[in-house]
């Protein structure tokens, strides 16, 4: 069960999230893209890792607050242009979660320690940082990559499978591996890691 300070928190997050303009439909209906993605950020990370802290679950919970904000036609439409969006993305999430988990009066290690997850710092060495990438994969893999596979050719989705398993670790391999995909998914799956 969240503790009380944590349901506020996920409250805070969805209610910043429910303003995304964008909308997916889910169930039939259209839901802020956003809010919908904060959620299943959660729920991917319930069962991914039960055990997680505090701290991590409100990384997972405000892992792409309020994106839209910045858009990424906001910056130059080739690979300089995109690492720095994401970057400054990193460190906009991290402002905005620590703004509200101050406000609610979280203490300032825990503020700290969502701010350093959601800049992804230490990838690879910190086991959290690590777990917060595996779920941003799996959430990709299981919600969003069968359209995204349908968008484009099957060198590109290759390619970022391949770039997607890099990020992951033995256990996020796990997962991904149990999660259901069509035939076509699948195969280009089998051929990233080929």
């Amino acid at each position: 069960m969240p503790t009380k300070t944590l349901s506020k928190a996920y409250h805070l997050f969805d209610q910043a999230n429910a303003k995304d303009p964008n909308t997916e439909e889910v169930d039939g209906a259209p839901v802020p893209k956003e809010l919908i993605y904060g959620q299943r950020m959660t729920q991917i990370l319930e069962k991914f890792e039960p055990q997680a802290s505090e701290a991590l679950k409100l990384a997972a919970r405000s892992q792409h607050i309020c994106r839209w904000e910045i858009p990424r036609d906001s910056y130059p439409m080739d690979r300089v242009g995109y690492l720095k969006w994401r970057e400054d993305l990193k460190k906009f999430h991290a402002s905005k979660a620590s703004e509200i988990l101050n406000n609610i009066g979280y203490d300032q290690e825990i503020i700290e320690r969502v701010s350093f997850l959601l800049q992804k710092k230490k990838l690879k060495k910190d086991d959290e940082t690590q777990t917060l990438e595996d779920v941003i994969c799996l959430v990709f893999l299981k919600y969003y990559y069968e359209e995204f596979s349908a968008k484009h050719p099957d060198e590109k989705v290759i390619d970022i499978l391949r770039k997607t398993w890099r990020k992951m670790s033995d256990k996020g391999h796990r997962a991904a591996l149990k999660l259901s995909y069509s035939e076509k998914t699948l195969d280009l799956i089998q051929q990233a890691l080929a």
